[in-house]
């Protein structure tokens, strides 16, 4: 699909996922759930039927909202971003942004680049109009990017997720493209 260039010199590949896919993104998200605690769910917790995995992806894959990158390196998974939309009339303008980093290749800009692509593709496809987000509000680094990308926080889910012994509030943020 493109290439990015990291801030270390790497050229590495983003396309789109398939279902084909669905094995080595279970196995990529079991690992870096355990790299970070700013995900919603640890590691080894990606708890997934690779079969309906599959299917998920490929309906995912045929939705003109919905899309999910991969990036590659050597051929192996080193970051996933993904803008998931709703198919009901009511709710398909509004698509919701993750994007996970493997430890290894934090610092190197991949998650600024990739958040930036789904940004661009958001603002192409003539659906939709807004995009949502959900952090930890620990998560100070990933916060003061979505600002620079223009994203506001919209809301705060007290006590949402319990990390390390103690309750810690979520985020929510939404960037609002037309």
């Amino acid at each position: 699909m493109f290439e990015l260039n990291l801030k270390n010199g790497d050229l590495v590949k983003v396309r789109q996922a398939t279902g084909t896919d669905a094995k080595s993104m279970i196995e990529f998200y079991n690992i870096v759930g355990g790299e970070t605690n700013f995900l919603s769910f640890g590691g080894n917790e990606f708890k997934r039927n690779e079969a309906e995995y599959k299917t998920y992806l490929e309906d995912t894959f045929e939705e003109k909202n919905s899309i999910i990158l991969l990036v590659t390196n050597n051929d192996q998974i080193i970051s996933i971003g993904s803008i998931n939309s709703s198919q009901k009339e009511r709710t398909k303008h509004v698509g919701t942004l993750g994007i996970v980093v493997k430890k290894e290749y934090w610092g190197l800009s991949i998650g600024k680049l990739l958040m930036q692509s789904l940004i661009d593709w958001a603002k192409q496809n003539d659906l939709t109009r807004k995009i949502q987000l959900v952090t930890n509000e620990d998560n100070l680094k990933a916060i003061e990017l979505y600002k620079k990308l223009g994203f506001e926080i919209e809301g705060v889910m007290k006590e949402d997720t319990y990390l390390n012994g103690k309750y810690c509030n979520t985020l929510m943020m939404g960037l609002f493209l037309k």
